[in-house]
This record gives structure tokens, sequence and C-alpha cells, in this order.
């Protein structure tokens, strides 16, 4: 039932939580529903939602029936532990049928391929997908349809619908996150319920008070809560743009208000396929729309970064959130212990790499001084330091004496940023960088064919051992598992991966990555690109939750804003186990530390690793030093949970 213009497909995609929503909705105006199973999807928070085997070779029987598609979400991370469970299900919907797959693992696409699995693949908003190499190379994987990133602009999906053969899939109405996709790692590491497993806890959602900006002090607003996505005012720019597929969110809403959402957005676009020079708005349908809201609404970043406008600070219609603040846990000796059963390996230690991730080069020249052996040099700098420049990229390389250098690419990379870096990676060669970090499909796709090597970021989620080597097949040397990994996850992938792995052991990780300008919103600005009057210069802006924990955020040079953790992770205590299980690197993650701090956090563990043999008679010593070095707490973070 697919409407088309000018030869391109349109299609209304609707959201089913139950067989009964399912059921309801089908009858309505959508061309094709969207639903998950019990299990590898997004919304994994209650039993009763989801669909059982057998009611999803009903629906989809259901749907062919009346013409309809019906695609099946199978876009949540996945452990090892869960691989032979996948694959018994995707053999199942491989029998029944559904019209796509949509998924976000790389592990899964390697299953996929590995038990020829041929139904369509469409790719997850998970994963991230905005810009041209990460499209065509998933073209060329046997994607045929990408869900856009939702700070992707209309103008960009234009541009890259002329440029590719992909179907372009587009939030149109519903719940937004102000995290980039796969970006917000914070309730793994709070609660042990990840948001790219399907169980986030909503951290975005809390009230919080900003300190540490005198004269502009608030109490209980909601900085980073997201108001609802409404494109209904503007379907002749979602369909003139090439988007292919309206997608509307609402997975966990009653068929009663999907069946009038969707019905009020299948009217408008039969009207404009229909006559487009007459189209209009329909202000009483737009008037049911609006009353029926559930928070306040907004176009996201559809037209431009939306900055405050995005955000209904008051929270007067935001729905209670099902979580609270909690404070991130301190490092105990019990749960140490715990952890270290779970390791157990009765393999001889190998010596790791000591890797250390900083912001300027005074952080640089301590992380060698102090016994580092490669720096990774931050390609998002956190103010008020600068960008690496060319010059002193040069002048690190000397510095480091042989010590291996390496630029770590930004997570997000649309137009700009690949043309801003395609010369610099020419130059990085021409100076003898050793390599790269990667943080996104796209600039894996992009910079394969270099001479410099490629290491993985925790931002490309790698969760299991088939991600992993999939990324090694595609041409990373190095991968780091996902910060949000427990122990068992951890374990698996070190025994079972063919790449060698990196992991994060101490530092700050991002975990809200945003477009999002939480110090232009907090000084009552709409945006910081709307003559930015540099609010994030000089000034530290922190988010203080109920419990009283404090959440710095650092703007980059893009002014996207980083989100880290208000305790360092620490695993100081595990290396030992860590480097028997063959973990290939050790990372500090040590942007947010002043120079000094970072070369005595560095000492610490040049030395912990010089002397593993003698390291349970050091713990104890080693962690309060490391604590009272740096002034933050310590915490196991997402190893606290099973």
């Amino acid at each position: 039932m697919s409407r088309f213009f000018n030869g391109k497909v349109v299609e209304l995609l609707a959201p089913a939580g139950t067989f009964d929503i399912f059921k309801e909705i089908i009858g309505s105006g959508a061309d094709a529903v969207y639903l998950g199973g019990k299990k590898f999807n997004m919304r994994m928070h209650r039993k009763d939602y989801n669909l059982s085997n057998d009611e999803i070779k009903q629906a989809i029987e259901i749907a062919h029936s009346m013409g309809k598609k019906l695609y099946i979400t199978f876009n949540n991370m996945m452990s090892d532990e869960e691989i032979d469970s996948a694959k018994e299900y995707l053999l199942f919907l491989n029998n029944v049928r559904p019209d796509a797959l949509i998924i976000q693992d790389m592990g899964a696409l390697s299953i996929i391929k590995q038990t020829n699995i041929d139904i369509p693949l469409h790719a997850s908003v998970m994963m991230n997908v905005h810009n041209k190499p990460m499209i065509d190379r998933l073209r060329e994987l046997g994607v045929s349809r990408v869900v856009m990133s939702r700070e992707a602009s209309l103008q960009t999906i234009s541009k890259l619908s002329e440029a590719t053969l992909m179907e372009y899939e587009y939030f149109v109405h519903g719940d937004m996150c102000a995290v980039h996709g796969a970006q917000c790692l914070y309730s793994g590491l709070l609660f042990g319920k990840s948001s790219n497993r399907g169980l986030c806890m909503k951290p975005c959602r809390w009230p919080f008070h900003v300190d540490g900006k005198e004269g502009t002090v608030s109490d209980g607003e909601y900085h980073l809560a997201v108001k609802d996505m409404c494109m209904y005012r503007h379907i002749p720019e979602l369909i003139c743009a090439g988007v292919n597929s309206f997608k509307i969110e609402g997975r966990m809403r009653d068929s009663k208000y999907l069946v009038s959402l969707i019905n009020i957005y299948r009217n408008a676009i039969d009207r404009y396929l229909d006559d487009p020079a007459g189209y209009y708005t329909d202000e009483e349908e737009y008037k049911k729309l609006y009353d029926s809201r559930q928070r306040e609404l907004s176009t996201g970043y559809a037209f431009k970064v939306p900055g405050s406008a995005n955000i209904d600070l008051s929270g007067k219609r935001e729905p209670r959130v099902f979580s609270r603040a909690v404070e991130e846990f301190e490092i105990e000796k019990g749960r140490i212990k715990e952890i270290k059963i779970k390791l157990n390996t009765d393999r001889a230690c190998n010596q790791p790499l000591l890797v250390i991730k900083v912001n300027n080069m005074a952080s640089l020249k301590q992380a060698v001084d102090h016994g580092a052996d490669e720096i990774y040099l931050a390609g998002e700098v956190f103010k008020n330091d600068r960008p690496f420049n060319k010059r002193e990229i040069s002048k690190a390389i000397e510095y480091a004496q042989g010590k291996k250098i390496y630029y770590a690419l930004p997570r997000m990379m649309f137009e700009r940023q690949f043309s801003d870096y395609q010369m610099l990676l020419n130059d990085l060669e021409r100076l003898g960088a050793e390599g790269v970090v990667i943080t996104n499909f796209g600039a894996v796709a992009a910079y394969s064919g270099k001479k410099l090597k490629m290491v993985g970021d925790y931002a490309l989620n790698c969760y299991n051992s088939r991600a992993a080597d999939f990324y090694h097949h595609e041409g990373l040397n190095r991968l780091t598992l996902s910060v949000e990994a427990p122990a068992n996850v951890l374990k698996d992938v070190l025994h079972r991966s063919h790449v060698p792995i990196e992991i994060v052991v101490q530092g700050a990780p991002v975990v809200m990555y945003t477009e999002h300008c939480v110090y232009a919103a907090s000084s009552s600005k709409f945006t910081s690109q709307d003559c930015c009057e540099d609010f994030c210069e000089g000034n530290r802006t922190v988010l203080v939750d109920e419990q009283g924990c404090k959440h710095p955020i650092y703007a980059d040079q893009y002014c996207r804003n980083h989100m880290i953790t208000s305790k360092d992770i620490c695993l100081l205590p595990l290396i030992k186990d860590l480097c028997s299980l063959g973990v290939g690197a050790l990372r500090i993650e040590g942007q947010h530390y002043q120079p000094e701090v970072l070369g005595k956090v560095v000492a610490v563990y040049r030395d912990a690793i010089k002397h593993l043999h003698l390291q349970e008679e050091n713990d104890d010593v080693r962690t309060n030093m490391l604590k009272e070095i740096t002034g933050r707490g310590q915490t196991l973070g997402a190893l606290n949970y099973d």
C-alpha cells in the first residue's frame, strides 16, 4: 500500500507494542507497522509488551493479507552468551518472512550473513547513521534502508538522497532523546541497564539544577528533557527532502492514541500526494494532534540545531519517569572479590599497552613523562583548550620520542568534519603519527585505505566478539570494549575475539553526547549557533541531580556538549585479572584531568603494570592514592552489575 512521489516510495510507518495494539492499528492509515519480539529489541522494560513468536507469525500474515508491510526490531546490542538464541530467533523470522529487520549491532549483521538470512535489512536509528561513507558501506553490506540520526537535518537528508541509492526513514512524531543515537551510556553505568539494550532508565528526564556559573543557578529544571517531535506541518518538506518512510515513535503508547495520530498524518500525506500545489495544513486535525500531546512539541533538528527551543525546562508536561537519581557506587572490596571470581583464568599475565587520551599539549607531556605507551590526541577538545593544530601535532610526535601518537576523531562526522579531517589525515601520515581512533562506522569506511592504523573507540559500542571481529575485518587493528559491558561480557569478548581489545580502566568516559548546548540553554538563549555569546568560554557548567551528584558538562569546538560521570571509573584493582585474560591495552580517559593530575594518575598505573605480581598487596594503597590525586570518587561503573 506504499504511496509514491516522483517515483520514490512514501510510506507511513506506525509502531505497535503488543499484539492487541497491532490488531487495532493495522486497519488504520499506516502502510507498515514495526514491532518487537520478546527479546533483542529496544523496548524491554515491560514483560507484557512485545510479541511472542506465534503472535509475530499471525501479525505478519494479517499485515500481508491487507497489502501492508511488517518490520521486526532486532536492534539491541547482544552479548556472546545470547548469540545462539539470536540465531534461533533469526531462523524463525526467516521462516515467517517479515518485510525487514531493523538492526543496530554489527555483530547481528555478521550473524545474519553467516546464517544466510535473506530478509531485507534496515539500519536502526541506534546505528546513528548521518554521513555518506557510512551509508555507502552499509549499502555494500546489504542494508537497503537507514533510519537517519535524529540530529540529521532535512537538508542533510536531501543531499544524501540525491547522492546515494539508499532509502531514508525519519522520525516524524513522538518521544525523542537528547543524546545522539547509541551515545547515551549513563543508564548502563548507573543501573546496569543499558539504553543500547532496550533498558534505558532515562536519566536525561531527571530534574537538575545548574551549579558552577555565578548568577545563573536554577533549581530543579529539566535541562535535558527533549520535547516530542512533531513534523505534521512539514509534510511537503519531508517528501521533497527524499524521506521515504515517515516513522511514528510510540511502541509504549495505547491504540486509541496511535490510531488517531496515524490517521491525521495519513490524511496530510495523501492530500499532498494528490495535489501538491493545493496542499494545506488542516488546522482542525492539528488541534486534535496538539490537544492529545504528551509533552510540548518541536521540529527537533529538521531545520537547524534547535537549542533550548527543543527542551521544556519547566517539565510541566514531563511524564513521571520510572527512575530517580542515584549516586554512582563507590568501590567495595566485596564486589572486587566477586568480579575476580567471574574473571578467573589460569593464563599468564601479558604486558598491556598503557594508553592515555589527552586534551592539550601539557597533558601529553605529562603522559609521556610518566610512562604512557600510546597517546590519543582528542579531536573533540574540551574548552577552554583549543583543537590540536598541525604544528602542535608535529611537536607532540617529536616530544613523544618514539611513543605512538594517535588522533581521536569526533564521534559525529557530518560533511564538514569529513572535509576538515581529510586534509589532516594526509598530514598525520606525513608527520609520522601511528594512527587514528575511529568513533563512527562512516570513518571506518572512509579511512580504511590509509596507511594509518585504526583503533575503534568505545563509541562504537562493541558488546560481543562478533562485532569486534566484524570491525577487525573492516580494517580496525584494535577495538575498545563498550564501557557498559559487565564482567561476563568483558570476559567473553576477551576470550573469543580475534582482535586485540582495549578497556577503559580509569577516568571519566563521556556518557551523554549531544548537540544540545546546556551552556546556552541555562543562560536562557535558544542555541549556541544564534549569535553565540561564548557561554562555555571560561566557565564550567555542572548539572546537579536530586542526590546532589555533580555531572560536569564540557563543550567542544563544534559546540557539542559532553557529560561525564560524576565519579571516575577505576579498575586498578582488576588489572592483573584483565591482563591474564589477554587485554591488549588499558586506557585512561584523561581529558577532564588537569595536566599535573594526569601525570600522577599515569604514574600510578605505570607502576601497577610494572609490578603486577605485587598488585593485590598494593590495591588499597593505589586506589586511595588515585582518589586523593584526582579529588573525585572512584567507581567500577558497569562492573558493579552482573
